[in-house]
């Protein structure tokens, strides 16, 4: 809960400038419109207006850029200007009503369910903690409450972040629409003004380009957060316990729990707790500061505390002293055992594995456009996958491949399920995701998405071809998969022998003939690719997998899934 009222005071801080200036830029217009005999004063004020609006984007440059260039293009034109009251009401007032309107009322009422069940929440968990082990029927009562209202607290969080983010996508579209549809108007309309007009046409063109990708960017965005939405959704009724891990940043496990009193053993206070750069920190509320609980978990063994009166609780001791938790069910206190159990593992086989460290290659966070180098290494890497043009600066996290900025746009627009398209410069890398592209890369990949080429009579396009061309060039390589040599015998179990192998090319290859990632193979007890993966110890082919849209929570016929598999195997990192 903390955690996402950070989140949504960090939305609230950016929307509010946003919807009140576009309320001023909506007062201005009706003003305009009011105001004929006064016409050209008006339009002064109404570019004074949409400077200010400009001035609370200077972190997006698309939105600056435009903005300045069309603020100067109209201010020539305010001496040729004549009534298009009408078209320019609709222009402005209308999408900016409706940005102000549709969004903020929701969100307000949504905040207010999720505060008050956030609060039942805490009720609940405090209630269900104080319930002593000997009273069985006191107890599942209050389990009981606790698990319909935190599914009732999840539920209502998910919306609420959904409508945070949806609002977020949807400005930019919003204002952009809005200022692209005036300046239109003008340029339509004002035929005293065509020759000013006229100047500004070739920033229209670009704007509105930048439109319409903005706009199949937010469309691919919304359906990407309500998939995700929806997904969860189906995790949550199937009962998994309400912890977070977190595979996108530095901290491997995070939630809530009860932590006894070193001075008072009957106090327990509830807080947040996470495992971050080998250390156990917590945080009593989202206003204190975190606290280091344990420095270095390698100094520290982990167990379960059968013999106290409260349920669901385990022990980390030190050297220098020990400590006892609580979480709100037997999964979570499981969850937080493994946990922190495979956190200690993982520090010693980090610190002893001194050759593993070396061939990651990876920079130090502080350094991350030196992820640029380390891509570049593989084999065809220097020049783009598709059209050739030298030194790309962006990569395909899940096809292993580097590109160009432009072919880098087409492939955003095929939608993340094909192609995971991040900045080398940029953004942030993790070491198996650099290792993926030295590894496989534009030659290997190429070999594999464009082995037919010749015999299709199809020519690849070059860096100056035509954006159309490069397009038409991606579909089919990526999409359609027309130049990829198909073998006749079963694709899934070769995919499935080159995971259990390790085999990256195999495994590519198989992907793109059309094995499906998630698909089991009766032969092998049910498994998919990633437990074979796990079995064989390749965190590399694991890696791949999971990025071309591998599911870990798979089961296998005997009711094992990738993670039991890696522990059965002795592959605990």
């Amino acid at each position: 809960m903390d955690c996402l009222l950070d989140f949504e005071d960090s939305r609230a801080r950016t929307h509010t400038p946003i919807c009140a200036c576009s309320l001023v830029v909506m007062k201005l217009c009706g003003k305009m419109v009011e105001a004929g005999q006064a016409y050209s004063t008006a339009n002064k004020l109404l570019l004074s207006g949409l400077a200010e609006l400009c001035t609370n984007q200077t972190k997006d440059s698309v939105i600056t850029t435009c903005l300045n260039q069309f603020h100067q293009g109209l201010q020539e034109m305010v001496s040729f200007h004549t009534m298009l009251f009408d078209q320019t009401q609709r222009a402005i007032g209308q999408q900016l009503t409706n940005l102000c309107t549709q969004f903020l009322p929701q969100l307000a009422e949504t905040r207010k369910e999720f505060v008050r069940i956030g609060e039942d929440l805490e009720t609940a968990a405090t209630k269900n903690a104080q319930v002593s082990r000997h009273k069985a029927a006191d107890a599942e009562r209050a389990s009981h409450l606790l698990l319909a209202t935190r599914k009732c607290y999840q539920h209502f969080a998910l919306d609420y972040c959904l409508q945070l983010n949806t609002f977020k996508t949807q400005q930019k579209v919003d204002i952009l629409n809005s200022m692209f549809s005036f300046v239109h108007a003008q340029f339509t309309f004002f035929h005293q003004g065509f020759d000013l007009l006229r100047d500004l046409e070739p920033t229209m063109k670009t704007m509105a380009a930048q439109l319409s990708q903005l706009s199949a960017d937010c469309t691919a965005k919304r359906k990407e957060l309500e998939n995700r939405h929806l997904l969860v959704q189906q995790r949550d009724a199937s009962g998994e316990p309400m912890v977070s891990a977190c595979p996108g940043n530095d901290d491997i496990i995070r939630g809530y729990l009860f932590k006894r009193s070193r001075r008072k053993s009957k106090m327990w206070k509830r807080s947040w707790f996470t495992i971050r750069d080998n250390q156990l920190i917590y945080r009593k509320s989202h206003k204190e500061e975190a606290v280091v609980l344990f420095e270095d978990l390698r100094l520290c063994a982990v167990k379960s505390l059968d013999h106290v009166d409260r349920r669901f609780c385990f022990e980390l001791l030190s050297v220098q002293k020990c400590c006892a938790l609580q979480a709100d069910s037997e999964q979570l206190k499981q969850a937080w055992l493994s946990a922190l159990q495979g956190s200690i593992d993982l520090a010693y086989r980090e610190r002893s594995d001194t050759q593993l460290t070396q061939a990651a290659n990876s920079p130090p966070p502080s350094i991350w456009p030196a992820a640029l180098s380390v891509a570049l290494r593989g084999l065809g890497n220097q020049r783009c996958c598709d059209c050739g043009e030298e030194e790309p600066r962006w990569a395909s996290i899940n096809l292993a491949v580097t590109m160009c900025i432009e072919c880098s746009g087409i492939h955003r627009s095929l939608g993340v399920h094909l192609s995971k398209v991040r900045s080398l410069t940029l953004d942030s890398w993790e070491a198996e995701q650099l290792k993926l592209l030295c590894v496989l890369g534009n030659d290997v990949m190429n070999q594999i998405y464009e082995a037919r080429c010749s015999e299709e009579g199809r020519v690849k396009p070059r860096a100056d071809s035509p954006r159309a061309e490069k397009e038409a060039w991606i579909k089919e390589k990526y999409v359609e998969k027309k130049f990829v040599q198909a073998n006749g015998d079963s694709a899934m179990l070769r995919l499935y022998q080159a995971s259990l192998a390790g085999d990256l090319v195999a495994m590519a290859s198989m992907l793109a003939e059309g094995a499906e990632v998630n698909g089991s193979v009766g032969e092998e007890e049910g498994r998919t690719p990633l437990i074979g993966a796990a079995i064989g110890g390749s965190l590399l082919a694991c890696e791949f997998l999971l990025q071309n849209g591998a599911n870990v929570n798979h089961r296998d016929l005997r009711g094992q899934g990738a993670l039991h598999a890696a522990a059965t195997a002795g592959h605990t990192g």
